[in-house]
């Protein structure tokens, strides 16, 4: 269960390992590696420069890692192979790099032009020695940043948070994001009230490559959308109209009910997950699930935990309850033992 289920991003300083030279920072896009997770992992790697292709000496090429290797390839991305635990028993390198060249990635001492960092994260051996590939690659593919405005960028996550209302992780792509700043991503249109960086520390601006926490939306925007700063309330009106047929982020409702299913039974749900990433993973999960006899009707959904609205919700509709990484409000606790409703919460999405 000791497995990243959201996408974060964290920033690196890199010392410079010789004399000159100032030190520089790379910032890092974690996703998850459970099969559930696709649409984060190809999210992650439409925003990123560079990927690093994580591969465990001992186990080798898994069906993830080839997942991997095809999203790196369809977004054509440079990236670095790092093989992660060569200290354990039963490490086999020169294996990874046989079957990674079956995967047509072909390492430098294979005749290609993948670079290969051998690490072990536990041992802290070669991290040092991946940052420097890492710049190494960012400069050969001359990556600048622009500073040109108006900002804009990646919603990467978002969420309810209790204190502060709805709040998006996003990656600014370009210029400089100010607090006050009108922001438009999809048709919702948020006021940057606070910002803060992947340390949680207030910051007033944020720069290319930056990874900030939003606070100001009036909803949940949309993850993977982009978003972009407006000049005044009409701009940001105008933008939010043009994004009104962009696709919907889920698609819960559609496809869960089809004809010829009078004779099917339904399992009527209501999910509320912790972040928006959380819900599409659900999403993926659920449509693996065929069957002729049975099928189910998402109800509502929604990020947040799960409150009185969401047990009249499912009295209303005789529905099950089904969080994720969420809390239960003490009156839907109540208002549902009295009503007989069943409120599931899980912690791992496999379960």
């Amino acid at each position: 269960g000791g497995i990243t289920q959201h996408i974060g991003a964290y920033q690196a300083e890199v010392g410079p390992s010789t004399g000159s030279g100032l030190k520089k920072v790379i910032t890092f896009l974690d996703t998850p590696g459970h099969e559930a997770f696709t649409a984060i992992r190809s999210r992650g790697a439409k925003v990123a420069d560079i990927a690093i292709l994580v591969v465990a000496a001992d186990e080798s090429v898994k069906p993830q890692t080839k997942e991997a290797i095809r999203i790196i390839k369809e977004e054509k991305i440079p990236f670095i192979v790092a093989l992660n635990k060569i200290d354990k028993e039963g490490a086999n390198v020169q294996k990874v790099k046989q079957d990674l060249a079956t995967e047509d990635v072909l390492v430098e001492d294979w005749g290609g032009k993948v670079p290969v960092v051998e690490i072990s994260a536990k041992a802290n051996r070669n991290i040092d020695a991946l940052l420097d590939m890492v710049l190494l690659v960012a400069e050969l593919e001359e990556l600048k940043e622009d500073l040109s405005s108006p900002a804009q960028g990646i919603v990467i996550e978002s969420n309810l948070d209790k204190r502060r209302g709805y709040v998006a992780t996003a990656l600014v792509q370009k210029g400089i994001l100010n607090l006050g700043d009108l922001i438009v991503t999809g048709t919702v249109v948020g006021k940057v009230k606070s910002m803060e960086d992947f340390m949680g520390k207030a910051i007033a601006g944020a720069k290319p490559s930056q990874p900030v926490l939003i606070t100001g939306w009036p909803t949940a925007p949309d993850i993977g959308k982009e978003f972009v700063v407006a000049s005044d309330k009409d701009e940001a009106t105008r933008i939010a109209e043009k994004n009104v047929n962009l696709a919907p982020l889920f698609s819960f409702f559609k496809g869960s009910v089809e004809t010829g299913d009078e004779n099917k039974k339904f399992l009527n749900l209501v999910f509320k997950s912790d972040v928006s990433s959380s819900l599409e993973a659900i999403e993926a999960s659920l449509k693996a699930i065929k069957s002729v006899e049975v099928g189910y009707r998402v109800i509502s959904y929604d990020i947040g935990n799960i409150s009185e609205a969401d047990v009249k919700t499912a009295i209303a509709s005789k529905c099950q309850v089904v969080g994720f990484r969420v809390g239960i409000e003490e009156s839907a606790k109540k208002l549902a033992e009295k009503e007989g409703i069943k409120i599931s919460n899980f912690e791992i999405i496999y379960e």
